[in-house]
């Protein structure tokens, strides 16, 4: 990623992916802490949502910073693709 100015900063994409990992992360805990109170099937759907979310954040890290000679795409973005079906299932089912 380049900054405004055209430099690279590759510890600034570390960062804002890491940081991302950890906010979808912690929106799943506290998701699915909410269903344990309030017992709302649509919250553990949510959940899981943002669980591939934060798996997906975190296989895109590891993609761009730690293993770099293999490309990880379809991989990271399986997560984040069973995460947006189970939301979108939740969604359609909550309806019916």
């Amino acid at each position: 990623m380049r900054s405004a100015f055209g430099a690279e900063r590759p510890e600034t994409d570390a960062a804002v992916y890491i940081l991302s990992a950890l906010i979808a992360f912690g929106c799943a805990v506290l998701l699915l802490r909410s269903f344990a109170f309030a017992r709302n099937a649509l919250l553990v759907w949510a959940g899981v949502c943002f669980v591939g979310m934060a798996l997906n954040n975190v296989m895109l890290f590891l993609d761009e910073f730690v293993i770099r000679d293999t490309d990880l795409s379809a991989w990271r973005t399986a997560p984040a693709l069973g995460g947006m079906l189970a939301l979108v299932f939740a969604l359609v089912w909550e309806e019916m």
